[in-house]
């Protein structure tokens, strides 16, 4: 019966093509519009790291002076170089990494290539393990480099490509900051969507081409990079015991009693600086997986929130105007349903005959609604937002586009199918 449904639903659609037109064109713009905004909101509020964003911990202490402290008032969103890298030594998680960003120079052998500037992560050797960074060549470097300060690199291979033209740099030397760097490993692509470990600059960027040992950075005295928040004036801020915090702290735990047991030693230990006179507040502490903290920091900008309402609401508009094209269309046609009735066909037949016509309208809505949504797509990425290039319609979202289609459609067509089936065909034959 589907394919005879077909048929008259196509002999329908070349007795009145302006109004079939026009039901597609608004289901097209309105798959569009949607398709769009959604796209981009997909893309952004994302699990980054999906395979264990459950088990990859934030961490946030509070060792700000007591002037100003309010009840409920949330811990910094950063922790200071000396609690991270006592965290880091007395290690209580399966893995844990400190980090942040900073910029070198990268001065390269090549003589055709100049000297340029690249942005850097300085981090412990832990960060390649939890965040399963792959590797093309190579590995990261080592606790004894990180203990030693030792001048080891991890570059992308993009930079590799750059630098040694691609081929298996590992042992090589780069020149980094006017210091020679032995290249320990070479990264496979990897770019997570939203740069979750550092949310205080590039959230949607491109990443860093270099990462180094933190305790190399600081022995070179490297530029950092990033928010920073400084409670008293020191002379170097940068400084094991430098009042501010700018660093950002990651552990690994595998269940949610480590997680439990994680938070009690974190507010244990600010209890315990607090007695030893380093903290001023009383213990002020967090501890949130990826999502948590994405959440927190409202990683989504509110203008894309806005837009994904907006589109929705235009294609709520649109299948109401579809609504009001089905109903006169099929009401315009009720002597033939009446005929139809009168031959023997039940109420139930004539319901899936009309929608199946508006399923079909959806379908070609949903053609063209695609082309829609790439225009839209290609105008985001138009755009200067650091999140611009990354808005691009995948599979998922390409049978998302149809369904949506279909779905809206046969929902604006429930109604006049409804109102059609209720045709008497008494009364319809009496008036031919």
């Amino acid at each position: 019966m589907f394919g005879y449904y077909l048929q008259l639903a196509l002999r329908s659609f070349r007795n009145s093509k302006v109004l079939t037109a026009l039901m597609v064109l608004a289901i097209a713009l309105g798959i569009g519009a949607c398709m769009t905004t959604l796209t981009v909101f997909r893309v952004l509020s994302g699990d980054p790291i999906p395979e264990k964003s459950d088990r990859l911990f934030y961490v946030q202490l509070d060792p700000r002076t007591a002037r100003g402290a309010s009840p409920g008032e949330d811990p910094e969103t950063q922790v200071t170089r000396f609690d991270a890298e006592t965290l880091l030594r007395e290690a209580k998680g399966l893995r844990q990494a400190m980090m942040t960003g900073g910029s070198v120079s990268v001065t390269p052998e090549r003589a055709d290539l100049p000297p340029f500037f690249s942005p850097a992560r300085y981090t412990s050797r832990d960060f390649f393990a939890m965040f399963d960074v792959p590797f093309e060549h190579g590995a990261g470097w080592s606790a004894e480099d990180d203990a030693g300060s030792a001048r080891v690199a991890v570059i992308t291979k993009s930079l590799n490509e750059r630098v040694f033209g691609g081929v298996d740099s590992v042992g090589r030397t780069l020149m980094i900051g006017g210091n020679e760097f032995r290249v320990a490993g070479v990264l496979d692509t990897w770019r997570p969507t939203p740069r979750f470990w550092d949310m205080f600059s590039q959230t949607f960027g491109d990443g860093e081409d270099i990462f180094l040992p933190f305790s190399t950075s600081r022995a070179l005295s490297m530029g950092r990079s990033g928010n920073m928040n400084c409670w008293n004036t020191t002379a170097d801020d940068t400084g094991l015991n430098a009042p501010c915090v700018w660093i950002q702290y990651w552990v690994e735990l595998e269940t949610p009693a480590q997680a439990a047991d994680f938070k009690a030693y974190l507010d244990n230990y600010s209890a315990q600086q607090k007695a030893a006179g380093r903290y001023e507040r009383d213990p002020n502490t967090r501890l949130s997986n990826v999502m948590e903290w994405l959440t927190y920091n409202r990683v989504v900008p509110r203008d894309v929130v806005m837009q994904l309402w907006l589109g929705f609401g235009f294609l709520l508009v649109c299948l109401l105007n579809t609504v009001g094209l089905l109903l006169a269309k099929f009401l315009r046609r009720s002597g033939e349903i009446g005929v139809r009735r009168a031959l023997g066909a039940s109420r139930r037949d004539i319901f899936m005959q009309c929608l199946v016509e508006a399923g079909t309208i959806g379908v070609a809505g949903g053609v063209l609604g695609l082309g829609l949504s790439l225009l839209g797509l290609w105008g985001v990425r138009q755009q200067p937002a650091s999140y611009a290039g990354l808005a691009h319609l995948d599979v998922p979202m390409l049978l998302t586009t149809f369904a949506l289609a279909v779905t809206a459609s046969l929902l604006a067509g429930v109604l006049p199918a409804w109102r059609a089936m209720q045709i008497t065909p008494a009364i319809q034959l009496k008036t031919q």
